[in-house]
């Protein structure tokens, strides 16, 4: 998510205008998930082989064809120069929002930032030790991989990996004992430098297909209506983990669960998508 002093992109939010966030950053190579196979071994998750060059590989969805799956992703974000803002009582976690999901029974992906793990390792070690959950990094700092990603600040091709090994220390730090070798794109910014960057970390970087449009939302049936519109077999759906920025996700979930659920739909964590993937689409 991107802070709010950083932004002038409302169009990024509501409406058709949605579908235009998360590709910034150049034009990008074809998702990974098109062009190779997962794979797993007894102790580590699936994830996509290196792509050309040993490449970061790119996952958005899984198998359209493999059954009414969908993944609900959560972004738990807290840029690195936001600690004043916690301090003085701004809540970048949404605990109503986890108790929400245990209790619907659903499980979830959470990409966290290390700064987010920094300043709420209690929670995060919670989900970390939480079954139905699964804890994934989403950088430390939460600065862009890119240029031009939506205001936000970037970090240099020379600290990319850095930023990544920060935050699975930070993440391990908050008692998270097996965070998953996925990684997504601050912004879901990135290009060839920000993937050659990462290339030897073994980690998959997941974006999505369905954009929720909650962050910073405040109709809750206009997301509802998003997320309904957009879900197909497979789907990543991305969504915020943050009170202050995203209000109205916990109210979204408790609707958007039920009906899909009713239309046949099984809620997967991204892991059992990915190794899917290694099985054919």
């Amino acid at each position: 998510m991107i802070p709010r002093a950083r932004h002038l992109i409302a169009v990024c939010l509501l409406g058709a205008a949605l579908t235009a966030c998360g590709t910034a950053g150049g034009e990008r190579p074809a998702p990974a998930t098109s062009r190779v196979s997962a794979s797993a071994s007894a102790t580590r998750p699936p994830v996509l082989a290196p792509g050309p060059g040993g490449l970061t590989p790119v996952f958005e969805h899984g198998s359209r064809t493999r059954g009414k799956t969908v993944a609900l992703t959560f972004d738990a974000d807290m840029t690195a120069d936001e600690g004043p803002r916690a301090a003085s009582g701004e809540h970048f976690d949404n605990p109503g929002l986890i108790d929400a999901l245990r209790t619907l029974k659903v499980p979830a992906t959470v990409f966290m930032t290390g700064r987010w793990a920094d300043e709420y390792p209690a929670e995060a070690g919670a989900l970390g030790h939480d079954p139905q959950f699964e804890v994934a990094n989403h950088s430390w700092s939460h600065y862009a991989f890119t240029a031009d990603c939506y205001g936000l600040p970037t970090v240099e091709a020379d600290g990319m990996r850095a930023d990544v090994q920060r935050a699975y220390e930070s993440l391990r730090a908050a008692g998270v004992p097996h965070a998953m070798p996925y990684f997504r794109f601050p912004g879901g910014c990135y290009d060839q430098r920000a993937l050659r960057a990462l290339s030897g970390l073994g980690v998959t970087a997941v974006q999505w297909d369905v954009i929720s449009g909650d962050a910073f939302a405040t109709d809750a049936d206009a997301v509802v209506k998003q997320v309904l519109d957009g879900v197909k077999p497979g789907s990543v759906v991305v969504m915020h983990c943050t009170r202050s920025a995203a209000p109205t996700t916990e109210r979204v979930v408790r609707t958007v669960v039920p009906e899909l659920r009713r239309r046949g739909y099984r809620f997967v964590k991204v892991s059992e998508l990915i190794g899917q993937a290694g099985n054919g689409r």
